[in-house]
């Protein structure tokens, strides 16, 4: 007997390119998955010319169509439109623009969207005038999203006073734990014990202020290494280069797997002003690699839940991350016994979310043609 055609048979999805970012590695993590478990995958890509084209998974339709410009975003209504998801799914805060202007431009003929809270909503970067435009804006989201996706249990009670949206229309499922390559660590990977960081090069990741931190620690057997790549590569080698670092720190560019080099390094630091639920921390635990972390999110603290696995420090701490980074990087520390990742089920998880908002609209469609 032939199995019947999910409710949620075709999803739709779209990123900006494929730069390495953490919201996009986890969306093709998810699509492949989707695709695996027999469901048909469009992504709508605005470049696909990034170093995750890579990772385009097998199986999912990718149309490039650019999405930051206005006429790429009607291209967009138009192509969800012409394909007839039967789902839309935003995977970032980055993204709800998108989703939003797809919605008012289909009106009732738009998919259910399904949109992931992807950074912290209670941005400690934003000036007043700014934080209080987005707090309208984040207001704004349960009139167009169907439902929400928060990545760990804080994130969903954020949304809810950030968003004002119902705790029931929102979903907890964690990123999808990423798939090991077969790979070795860079040939770069310094000698003895090195700090670690990894993400793009971005304003949002505040490398400078690793950058200095690391110039203050007294022990200068330590090397520094960051992988990623980035806009801001230009200005970081030149911060590098005034703090007099330019034989301790390492630029190695983005790498596909970084897990061998997170396994072998000393501790590893994410310095941000903003995250959501970081991944680099959850892959550096699951190797038994401490780490050194500014409170950048709710879910900071949800992964880092012990001082025997790592310090969590005030963004502009700058005495305090110095002192963080010495206590892990100090010869003959103990290293945490490692801790397993969530999110071996998330591709699943998702399927059911778009499965039930896709009979939820249904349903409210037939009441209506009812009344």
């Amino acid at each position: 007997m032939l199995n019947p055609r999910p409710p949620a048979a075709h999803i739709l999805a779209f990123a900006q390119t494929l730069d390495g970012g953490g919201v996009e590695k986890a969306l093709l993590r998810l699509a492949g998955g989707w695709a695996e478990l027999g469901r048909r995958v469009t992504l709508v890509i605005g470049d696909v010319a990034g170093p995750l084209s890579r990772d385009l998974p097998d199986g999912v339709d990718v149309r490039t169509v650019r999405t930051t410009s206005m006429v790429g975003m009607r291209a967009i209504a138009a192509l969800t439109e012409s394909i007839d998801p039967d789902v839309l799914f935003c995977p970032g805060n980055h993204y709800t623009a998108l989703a939003a202007w797809t919605r008012l431009r289909l009106g009732t003929r738009c998919p259910p969207i399904v949109a992931k809270i992807s950074n912290a909503l209670d941005r400690r970067d934003h000036n007043a005038p700014v934080a209080a435009a987005y707090r309208t804006w984040l207001k704004w989201h349960p009139s167009f999203v169907d439902r929400l996706v928060a990545m760990s249990p804080a994130m969903a009670d954020e949304a809810c006073t950030m968003m004002g949206a119902r705790r029931d229309a929102i979903s907890v499922i964690p990123n999808p734990v990423p798939r090991p390559l077969v790979a070795t660590a860079p040939s770069v990977v310094p000698r003895g014990r090195f700090l670690l960081g990894v993400g793009r090069l971005a304003p949002q990741k505040r490398w400078d202020r690793l950058i200095d931190a690391f110039a203050d620690i007294d022990d200068r057997d330590v090397s520094l290494m960051i992988l990623g790549e980035g806009a801001e590569r230009a200005t970081i080698e030149s911060r590098i280069a005034a703090r007099g670092l330019g034989r301790r720190v390492l630029l190695p560019g983005h790498v596909d797997d970084p897990t061998p080099a997170i396994a072998r390094a000393t501790a590893l630091a994410l310095v941000s002003d903003f995250e959501g639920v970081p991944g680099v921390l959850r892959e550096s635990l699951a190797v038994g690699t401490p780490v050194v972390a500014t409170d950048s999110s709710v879910a900071v603290r949800e992964i880092v839940t012990s001082p025997a696995v790592g310090s969590v420090v005030v963004p502009g701490d700058a005495a305090g991350l110095v002192a963080a980074l010495e206590h892990w990087l100090e010869p003959g520390r103990s290293r945490p016994q490692p801790v397993p990742q969530p999110g071996e089920n998330a591709a699943a998880a998702y399927l059911d979310l778009f499965d039930h908002a896709v009979l939820e609209r249904r349903f409210r469609r037939g009441l209506q043609r009812a009344a």
